[in-house]
């Protein structure tokens, strides 16, 4: 987060009055929120990075576009346009990631360290609506809705394992070649049937629009998308929202189109392993708890680890072909059902990883926990090389690639609203320009 805020300080003193650094809000912990402004046009864009705090390509995203724009009138004087680049929204969450942003980029390593919030405590989220936001991290981003009006809002989102897509509040005719492109050129894989979007219409190959939100609708393919969100909430302002998915362990499979030859034996593979991996998670939080008295931090790594221990059941059920009362599935490809297997793993192993955070944390082991979940993360992880072939993104590939999605919807949005074209969103020169490192990668 530091290295982050002082590359942005850094960009503003050199980039005289077309660039300021603004503080906008504060964190729950009393941190700075700091937006980067670049251009001084009447029309405004909002790119929100780090609002999940395990996702922190964004703050890289941020920067390259932010040096883009500046060296291009095309994408700020002449569409009339000002770039306002929030630079974290959970900069709080992201500090408690740092054990694994240094490096190395393992998968062992990234969930040992994990940590991302309770759903309540998720700043993109507003279960009670927006005039009863209670996080200041979420009151400093409708402030920043309602004083800008932006024509665009971006928020910058990533996959720890799978592939990319794009999540639409309104179509965006021409975004799917877009993204096609960027993907294919940058080598990342696109989802083509993610976990998140399982009931959300599909608006082309890895784009999906977002469901307006309604409570109990079964549109929502996560509990937290069924309510509303600061994605929907700047519609009244005639906003259209890009969530852009870059996923930092690449899977080949998840964008495979072809037809499983058995849908319901994997679909009861991945429901029975969730069941599995939950009850043996939750047997071992019953051991830790009792020990977690005077742990620094222990009720915001216990709030996550409930959250997903809660909801598993119930995802199990729904991907369980002999439940009872299960809602109907929508027709799975091979794409999906990876995607499936990947989200069940995942859930898992960020429990497990938060438990291990719990445990370590304590100083000792009294309850003998580490060696079994030691081996509960190493078999995962495991699992996602060997099995689904997980492989490592570069940062530089991660923040390129959400890069050119964002400058694609900014001239795409920008078009559909008659304003002059702004600058094209790739550049073949990408791999020459030094690379924004995730803390020094």
């Amino acid at each position: 987060m530091d290295e982050l805020t002082a590359r942005a300080a850094a960009l503003a003193a050199r980039g005289r009055g077309d660039v300021r650094l603004e503080r906008v809000g504060v964190s729950g912990e009393g941190g700075p929120l700091w937006l980067l402004r670049v251009g001084r046009g009447d029309r405004q864009a909002l790119v929100v990075a780090g609002p999940h705090a395990n996702e922190p390509v964004g703050g890289a995203t941020v920067l390259r576009l932010a040096e883009r724009v500046l060296a291009d009138p095309r994408a700020t004087a002449e569409a009339d346009a000002t770039w306002n680049l929030l630079l974290c929204l959970d900069p709080d969450g992201l500090r408690r990631n740092e054990g694994w942003l240094s490096g190395p980029y393992r998968l062992e390593r990234y969930f040992r360290h994990f940590f991302r919030p309770g759903f309540l405590e998720q700043p993109e989220w507003l279960p009670d609506g927006a005039a009863a936001a209670a996080l200041p991290e979420t009151r400093a981003l409708l402030r920043l809705h309602d004083e800008l009006k932006p024509f665009l809002q971006c928020s910058l989102h990533g996959v720890d394992v799978g592939g990319a897509f794009v999540e639409l509040t309104d179509d965006l005719p021409g975004l799917s070649r877009r993204v096609a492109h960027a993907a294919a050129r940058l080598g990342v894989p696109r989802e083509f049937g993610p976990y998140d979007t399982l009931y959300w219409p599909r608006l082309g190959p890895a784009v999906y629009r977002i469901p307006p939100p309604r409570r109990g609708a079964v549109a929502a393919a996560v509990p937290a998308a069924a309510v509303e969100s600061t994605w929907h909430h700047p519609r009244r302002h005639g906003t259209l929202t890009a969530v852009v998915e870059a996923p930092m362990w690449g899977v080949a499979a998840v964008q495979d189109p072809s037809r499983p030859d058995d849908r319901d034996a994997v679909l009861r593979s991945v429901s029975r392993a969730l069941r599995r991996d939950a009850e043996q998670l939750a047997r071992l939080l019953a051991r830790v708890r009792p020990h977690l008295g005077d742990v620094p931090d222990a009720a915001r790594l216990l709030a996550p680890v409930e959250d997903q221990l809660l909801v598993c059941p119930g995802l199990a059920d729904a991907w369980d072909p002999g439940a009872a009362f299960r809602a109907p599935l929508p027709p799975l490809g091979a794409a999906h059902l990876t995607a499936l297997r990947i989200a069940g793993r995942r859930i898992a192993l960020r429990t497990a990883g938060l438990l291990h955070r719990l445990v370590t944390r304590a100083g000792h082991d009294p309850c003998g926990a580490l060696p079994e979940l030691d081996a509960f993360i190493d078999a995962g992880c495991a699992a996602y090389r060997d099995e689904c072939g997980a492989r490592w993104i570069p940062v530089a590939r991660q923040a390129e690639y959400q890069a050119r999605v964002v400058l694609a919807a900014f001239e795409l949005a920008a078009r559909a609203s008659a304003a002059p074209p702004p600058a094209r969103s790739g550049e073949s020169d990408w791999g020459a320009r030094p690379a924004v490192p995730m803390h020094g990668e």
